[in-house]
């Protein structure tokens, strides 16, 4: 039996699932690989040295989470010629650049599947499988906490924050939830997606986000009104020799194949005009998913050669960007309202798909979806509109994707 020794930085929820799953699986693993693993020593915050269990392993599985001390330990790991494998999309957003250059000085692999979509294997599917096609656009859903919560809330009616305690009930959302429902957890993640699909320099700070955090009832069963739902995603695409990327809120059709994906899956969508689209989906929440990704890197990576993402390229980040929208209006029902509205939409080059009236009197609403236009223009109109004296309640705004494939 050759040995193969992994060390393990971290020992919360994902790392002892995952120690518990390479001990459940260490023989599948050598029957594949010819080496057997086993782990040569656990990093915890009370026990453990960090040199001592760099030296002893073969790769170095990181799972502490945040920037530091994880940035360093990785670091460390990858000048002492070690293979790394890691989860922590907050680390790759942010300073992935230097992690990938420390890998490629030191001829080692660098595995990360993990750190975005759960067991979904997209990093795999964009950085080797689809790496001669000249992809376009990715649209993820890639937060099994919000897709949870919105799902929730569109399934048994339940107020955001029932459905938010109800995640945590069930281990989907953390005590302090915030970099999910505000979208940033998502945010870094589509920072990783877009570096390996353009090539680009991307980190998380190049990104424009939105959370779920204001999102009510109402959004939702409006949605169902209008034949969408809703859905925090994450867009990364070319537009005008530029690239923007950006996590929103946004009503998809129900042809669109990320439409029906729900619950705590995530699934991420990839167009390219040589394959048109391809949507991957899976479990995106939990220890134990998380823990069988990592596994499988470490397999990956106990059979070479190494596999990196080449040097970053430019290119320009666009923040104005076209898309369709959703306006929700609450409005005092006067003789005109719809005139004035339509019209400061019109100048602003505006253009109305399809819109509805609900109630009379003081208490009408309107709702109506909007072709694709720039940002820019729209806000600027619905800025002007917020101003009108009818309105009872600012407006409401949600992007919509109309690609349904």
């Amino acid at each position: 039996m050759t040995a193969f020794r992994v060390g393990l930085l971290g020992h919360g929820t994902v790392g002892s699932a995952f120690r518990s799953l390479l001990q459940e699986r260490a023989d599948e693993v050598e029957a594949t690989t010819g080496l057997r693993p086993e782990i040569a020593g656990v990093l915890t915050r009370s026990s453990g040295d960090l040199e001592e269990i760099v030296a002893a392993s073969d790769l170095v599985v990181e799972l502490i989470g945040g920037v530091e001390p994880a940035r360093d330990y990785v670091l460390r790991a990858l000048g002492s010629q070690k293979h790394v494998v890691t989860a922590n999309k907050a680390l790759l957003s942010k300073h992935g650049e230097e992690i990938y250059d420390a890998a490629r000085a030191a001829g080692v692999q660098l595995r990360f599947e993990a750190a975005v979509g759960g067991v979904v294997p997209v990093i795999r599917v964009i950085h080797e499988t689809l790496a001669a096609a000249h992809i376009d656009r990715v649209h993820g859903i890639v937060n099994g906490t919000t897709n949870f919560i919105l799902t929730e809330m569109e399934r048994t009616g339940v107020s955001y924050d029932e459905a938010l305690h109800e995640a945590q009930g069930l281990g989907y959302a953390e005590a302090d939830p915030t970099d999910d429902v505000t979208g940033r957890d998502a945010a870094a993640k589509m920072a990783i997606l877009a570096r390996l699909a353009f090539g680009a320099r991307v980190s998380v700070e190049d990104v424009s986000y939105e959370g779920i955090e204001n999102l009510t009832g109402q959004d939702i069963a409006h949605a169902r009104e209008l034949g969408l739902s809703l859905k925090l995603v994450g867009t990364a695409e070319r537009v005008d020799g530029g690239l923007s990327v950006r996590v929103h809120p946004t009503f998809l059709f129900g042809a669109h194949p990320l439409a029906s994906v729900n619950g705590s899956f995530n699934a991420v969508t990839i167009e390219s005009p040589a394959i048109t689209e391809v949507t991957l989906s899976g479990p995106g929440a939990g220890g134990s998913q998380t823990a069988s990704a990592v596994l499988g890197d470490v397999v990956s990576a106990m059979i070479p050669p190494a596999t990196l993402p080449p040097p970053p390229v430019d290119l320009p980040l666009v923040t104005d960007v076209e898309s369709a929208f959703y306006l929700h209006l609450e409005v005092a029902d006067t003789p005109g309202v719809l005139a004035q509205v339509a019209e400061i939409l019109g100048l602003q080059g505006v253009s109305v798909k399809s819109v509805v009236q609900h109630g009379l009197g003081a208490d009408a609403r309107l709702e109506m979806v909007v072709h694709r236009v720039l940002e820019s223009k729209f806000l600027a109109a619905v800025e002007l509109i917020g101003r009108l004296e009818f309105l009872r309640s600012r407006p409401r705004v949600i992007r919509v994707i109309e690609e349904t494939f």
